[in-house]
């Protein structure tokens, strides 16, 4: 059986920037309360009328032309904001990229999503389903958070990042290591949008529905941090033994950019230091499932991931949904 090798990557972020200071002109906080609770300076947001598929066209584009071209005969999208409900976001994202019928779809696990799109493209290949496949994580998640409110608003940031996938052998650079997956959804109220979905929508008819506060972002982050940690952690180092690794082979713990505190907890439940800790939460916020893929291309092109790395990848999720798996970072050139 194949191995899924990362082949290209790539990165995109809108333009538009939101700052703390911006924040703190319109909400009652501080650049330094949201520094000392989160870590992040700049966020990423897409235009008015901008959306998830412009960010993973770009991300898309960018890992193909880092992979040398070729195309892909699958297409994956790991999100939590699709454009529409329906039609799904991907094979919108394929046509734009010249991909023609290739078959693509969308897959959704929040901010744990790449992790799992990453785990059905190595699946794919290895059952001889697909030879190339474009893995995306892309998510403008601010287009879900309630701008006034200060507890979430700051946290987010839109992104996108790629991955094109080749088969290859498990023993050659780049190649993706066995995942280790979970979900709990005995707390899915601990990170929700409660409006939009068929169980809101069967309460009447759309027009009808009481609270337009309900179609935000909610999250209950006391219980989110402690659940967080204990999953990634827990993961990261089961994942660390399918690959027959110790946490000390780690070279680089690429986490989901959650917020600085969480990445802070789970690097000392694992004993990972600062120096082998990749981050990028201060200049992008919470991209959700743009996160691991967004850091690792953004890691890869200002040289604190390189050539020859043993990486642990680790997020977590609503749903609850959280997973980790290893690498070795390949010789690529970053779209």
């Amino acid at each position: 059986m194949k191995s899924a090798v990362i082949a290209g990557a790539g990165v995109y972020l809108p333009p538009k920037l939101v700052t703390n200071e911006d924040l703190c002109a319109r909400l009652d906080t501080s650049d330094e309360w949201i520094r000392t609770r989160t870590g992040m300076a700049v966020r990423h947001v897409v235009e008015p009328g901008g959306a998830t598929s412009d960010l993973a066209v770009e991300a898309g584009r960018r890992a193909l032309e880092s992979a040398g071209g070729g195309g892909a005969d699958m297409v994956v999208l790991a999100t939590t904001t699709p454009d529409h409900q329906v039609p799904p976001t991907a094979p919108d994202i394929t046509h734009r990229l010249g991909l023609g019928t290739t078959p693509s779809f969308d897959l959704s696990a929040a901010c744990a999503g790449f992790l799992y799109g990453l785990t059905a493209a190595s699946g794919l290949i290895a059952t001889g389903a697909a030879s190339r496949v474009l893995l995306i994580g892309a998510d403008a998640f601010t287009t879900m958070v309630d701008p006034d409110d200060r507890a979430t608003v700051v946290l987010f940031g839109d992104a996108a990042g790629a991955l094109l996938l080749r088969a290859g052998d498990a023993d050659e650079p780049g190649s993706i290591g066995r995942a280790v997956l979970g979900s709990d959804g005995s707390h899915a109220d601990l990170i929700k949008v409660p409006a939009g979905g068929s169980r809101s929508r069967s309460a009447g008819p759309v027009t009808e529905l009481a609270d337009p506060a309900q179609t935000y972002f909610k999250m209950n982050g006391r219980d989110t941090f402690r659940h967080a940690v204990r999953r990634m952690s827990e993961s990261s180092r089961a994942a660390v033994s399918a690959a027959g690794w110790t946490l000390d082979d780690v070279d680089r713990l690429c986490a989901h950019q959650a917020n600085a505190r969480i990445l802070a907890a789970v690097a000392d439940e694992l004993g990972i230091a600062e120096d082998r800790q990749l981050s990028n939460v201060a200049e992008v916020g919470n991209t959700a499932a743009a996160s691991l893929p967004t850091l690792l291309a953004m890691s890869a092109a200002n040289g604190t991931l390189k050539a020859g790395h043993r990486v642990l990848l680790t997020a977590f999720g609503g749903g609850l949904s959280w997973g980790s798996a290893t690498l070795t970072w390949p010789d690529i050139e970053i779209g």
